[in-house]
């Protein structure tokens, strides 16, 4: 495994983002509702219970009460959970096409659930931070 990337530049020039297919959902559990650690994208607790991002047919199947439906970008850039500053500038690119995001970090990347319905125009302005930072990056060397 590649040492993590701290340098914003760096991360923003080489982040890489791939759009996985699948439609995904966040759904809230009801404190009788238990799913296989399988079935899970990704959780948090909060008080009102245990939110989970789950695939379509997950979903489907635990017969769960939506809330949000969403497409999953990951930025492939091994980022470091310490690096500061790449969620906000792609959150501000994204806030500025009128794209809201919601993030998860894993240990190795960032994954950005954004509306289903605007993935492709989320996709476009993720390569076009991507390409402007890494043309930005050249004119620096």
């Amino acid at each position: 495994m590649k040492n993590p990337i701290t340098n914003l530049n760096l991360l923003l020039a080489s982040m890489e983002p791939t759009l996985n297919s699948g439609i995904y959902y966040f759904a809230t559990l009801k404190p009788e509702q238990d799913l296989p650690l399988s079935a899970l994208i990704a959780t948090i607790r909060e008080e009102e219970g245990l939110s989970v991002v789950v695939t379509e047919e997950t979903a489907q199947n635990y017969k769960l009460a939506v809330q949000f439906k969403a497409a999953w970008i990951t930025l492939t850039v091994h980022s470091d959970l310490a690096a500061v500053g790449l969620t906000a500038a792609f959150a501000k690119v994204l806030g500025e096409a009128n794209i809201s995001c919601n993030v998860v970090a894993g240990n190795c990347h960032d994954h950005i659930f954004v509306p289903y319905e605007k993935a492709d125009i989320a996709m476009i302005t993720l390569h076009a931070l991507q390409q402007a930072s890494s043309e930005n990056s050249q004119k620096i060397n």
